[in-house]
C-alpha cells in the first residue's frame, strides 16, 4: 500500500506541478506527498523529480516513469470501473464546469436528473465562460463549445455545434435580406465582444471570417440572443441557443447555404486523472440524451 501511494503521489505531483497542489487533491499536507516521493527516489534508487523552491520538472527517467505510471492508474481505475458498473454505486463529490448560457439550459437540467438517479453523488457545477484550468481549479469535467485548442487535456464529442445567422421578422420588415455574407456589411450585427468575426463557407466549400458590426456589442451571448428577438439585428448564434425561437417564428435563419462548418460539444478532463465511475456515468448521460433524436428539437 505504501508504494502505490508513493506512486500514486508522484502521479499527482508531475500533474499538477507543485507538492502543495498535489497535497490539496490527496487531502494530506505537502510534507507528507515530500516523504513519500523521497522514499519512492530512494527505493528505485534513481531522481524522478528535480525540486527547487520555484519549481519542479521531471527528470529524463522520471518522464519515462510517469508514462508507466499513468497507464498502470488508468488501467486500475478501468478495471474496477468495470466491476463497479455491475454492483457498486458512484459515489463521492463532482466538480464540473460549464459555459453559462449552455450549462443553464444543457447542463443544469440533466445534472439534477443525474443526482436523482444517483443519491451518493453531490456536484458542484461552475457555469462560466472564462476558460478553466482543469488541473489547478480541480475541476473534474469541463463542458467546452467548438474548436479545441492543443492541450495535454482528453476530450469526449458529446455532440454537433451549428451556428446560423438570425434576426426577428420585424427587423426584416425594415431591411431586406441578405444575399450572401458580402451583403452583412450593410445590416446592423451584434457581435459577440471583441468576436474575430462570422465564419462562413464560401460558393467553393472554402472556409472565410467576415468581419462585422453594429451599433451594440455585447460579451454576453444571451443578451446578443435578447437584442436579436427584440428586432436589434442580426446575430451569429448556436443552434442549441435560437431553435426554439426559429420553430416558434420568434427568428428567421439567413445565409444557412453558406453556413459554418459544423463544431463540437465536448468533455473535457485531465490526461492523467484517472476517470472516477461517477465521472464516466455522467458523461454518458449527457452524451446519451444529446444523442438522442428528439432532444435538441424538444428545447429541453
Amino acid at each position: 500500500m505504501d508504494a502505490f501511494k508513493q506512486v500514486e503521489s508522484f502521479v499527482s505531483v508531475a500533474s499538477r506541478g507543485s507538492l502543495s497542489a498535489a497535497a490539496r487533491a490527496e487531502g494530506v499536507t505537502p510534507a507528507v506527498v515530500g516523504r513519500r516521493l523521497d522514499a519512492l527516489e530512494q527505493r528505485l534508487g534513481v531522481k524522478l523529480l528535480t525540486r527547487t523552491t520555484r519549481s519542479i520538472s521531471l527528470t529524463f527517467e522520471g518522464a519515462a516513469f510517469l508514462e508507466d505510471c499513468q497507464r498502470i492508474l488508468n488501467d486500475l481505475a478501468n478495471a474496477e470501473a468495470s466491476v463497479s458498473l455491475g454492483g457498486v454505486k458512484a459515489s463521492g463529490h463532482l466538480r464540473i464546469s460549464a459555459p453559462a448560457g449552455f450549462g443553464r439550459v444543457h447542463v443544469a437540467p440533466l445534472i439534477r436528473e443525474f443526482l436523482d438517479m444517483n443519491p451518493d453523488v453531490s456536484c458542484s457545477l461552475d457555469l462560466t465562460d472564462r476558460l478553466v484550468d482543469l488541473v489547478n481549479e480541480g475541476i473534474d469535467c469541463a463542458i467546452r463549445i467548438g474548436e479545441l485548442p492543443d492541450s495535454s487535456l482528453v476530450s469526449i464529442r458529446l455532440a454537433d455545434n451549428r451556428r446560423v445567422v438570425v434576426a426577428s421578422p420585424a427587423y426584416f420588415d425594415r431591411h431586406p435580406p441578405p444575399a450572401s455574407p458580402q451583403d452583412l456589411a450593410a445590416h446592423n450585427c451584434l457581435p459577440l465582444g471583441q468576436q474575430r468575426g462570422w465564419v462562413f463557407r464560401d460558393e467553393d466549400g472554402a472556409v472565410a471570417t467576415v468581419k462585422v458590426s453594429g451599433r451594440l456589442e455585447c460579451n454576453d451571448g444571451v443578451v446578443l440572443h435578447e437584442w436579436a428577438l427584440a428586432g436589434q439585428g442580426l446575430a451569429w448564434r448556436s443552434l442549441w441557443e435560437v431553435d426554439a425561437d426559429l420553430r416558434a417564428g420568434r427568428l428567421v435563419s439567413v445565409l444557412d447555404e453558406f453556413a459554418a462548418p459544423v463544431t463540437g460539444i465536448y468533455a473535457m478532463f485531465p490526461q492523467r486523472k484517472h476517470l472516477a465511475l461517477r465521472v464516466r456515468l455522467l458523461i454518458d448521460h449527457l452524451k446519451n440524451h444529446y444523442g438522442r433524436p428528439d432532444y435538441w428539437g424538444s428545447g429541453s
